[in-house]
């Protein structure tokens, strides 16, 4: 029996989530304490799509051992159909900038309201959507090139391209946007990280220093490509202009992990207050087991002393010999004794 298009959808996706590691409904974050502002956007082109069923991932500057480096744009097929790709983004918060990684999902959740250009406006995504299980292409955004394309609609977006601005969230200079109903809804689904190509994509990159923002100044010589990790040849596209790019030290880096959080949505602070709760009353419970151990071994000492290892030995009875009572003189032997 074969399934149509609108059934194939859903059962791919179903089976796409239970087959891959689902990520916490809040984004993963990098938690690296980096002080020094990301570099804006560079302005630059979209190659030519690969073929139909890719979708465009957004080129941003990522952090390694020698600063920000930039990884290309690309396109990329995605993990399962009906998924959607959310960006990933810099946000600022207390001083520090973290890094949200972007994933895959059934709707397009919050990321930063940063505008990446090429239907990534800062909220949802404007360069297609999936219908029956295909995906289709809004031709006011994307570029076919000499690829020919079947399903695509057109829909115009004011500014549908990258400009150089800012490339973060939060704090005096970032992009002040917090999300949305949809956005929050879309932060609870199940999530599947960054595929392999688009990893690879992200590894080729840093072991490049000509994408290094400190060589390149925020103007990289490959800012976009059609494949992942390819950085030569058709296909790839150079910055028309560069981004600010901020010099600097670092100097809070604490080392890098991936947590839980995020800054924006937090769906698990609820859960955390009670976990917190809970520790906190162990605590005193622990603190009072250990003031009861302490009391009771008081009361134990006071109402029941210890006894000696050895007790004293008895006095050994004295000879059998008759003592006089004190004080008084001795009694008579006889009669005579008396009368005298």
């Amino acid at each position: 029996m074969r399934l149509s298009p609108g059934i194939l959808a859903p059962v791919l996706l179903a089976l796409a989530m239970i087959a891959a590691p689902p990520m916490s409904v809040a984004q993963v974050t990098l938690a690296v304490n980096i002080t020094v502002e990301p570099p804006e956007l560079p302005d630059y082109d979209q190659p030519e799509i690969p073929g139909p069923g890719y979708i465009w991932t957004p080129g941003y500057w990522a952090w390694g051992d020698d600063g920000y480096y930039w990884v290309p744009g690309t396109w990329i097929e995605p993990p399962a159909v009906g998924l959607l790709w959310t960006p990933g983004y810099w946000g600022w918060r207390d001083g520090v900038y973290l890094w949200n990684e972007g994933y895959w999902g059934p709707h397009i959740g919050f990321y930063g309201g940063v505008n990446y250009g090429f239907g990534y406006v800062g909220t949802g995504y404007l360069g297609g959507s999936w219908r029956g299980g295909v995906f289709a292409y809004n031709s006011a955004v994307n570029n076919f090139g000499g690829v020919h394309i079947t399903n695509v609609y057109n829909q115009t977006i004011v500014n549908n391209t990258t400009v150089v601005k800012v490339s973060f969230n939060g704090g005096p200079r970032g992009v002040a946007a917090q999300p949305n109903a949809q956005e929050v809804a879309a932060a609870r689904e199940n999530h599947i990280r960054p595929t392999a190509m688009q990893t690879q994509n992200v590894t080729a990159a840093s072991k490049n220093r000509a994408f290094l923002a400190s060589v390149n100044q925020g103007k990289p010589a490959v800012a976009a490509t059609s494949r992942p990790g390819q950085f030569s040849g058709h296909g790839v596209i150079a910055a028309r202009s560069g981004g600010n790019y901020h010099s600097g030290t670092n100097a809070a880096i604490t080392g890098k992990t991936n947590v839980n959080i995020n800054e924006h949505v937090n769906v698990n602070e609820h859960v955390n207050e009670h976990v917190n709760v809970n520790e906190h009353v162990n605590e005193h419970v622990n603190v009072n087991e250990h003031v009861n151990e302490h009391v009771n071994e008081h009361v134990n000492a006071h109402e029941q002393p210890p006894k000696a290892a050895n007790p004293p030995p008895k006095p050994e009875p004295h000879a059998d010999v008759a003592h006089a009572p004190p004080n008084k003189p001795p009694p008579p032997k006889n009669n005579r004794e008396k009368k005298e």
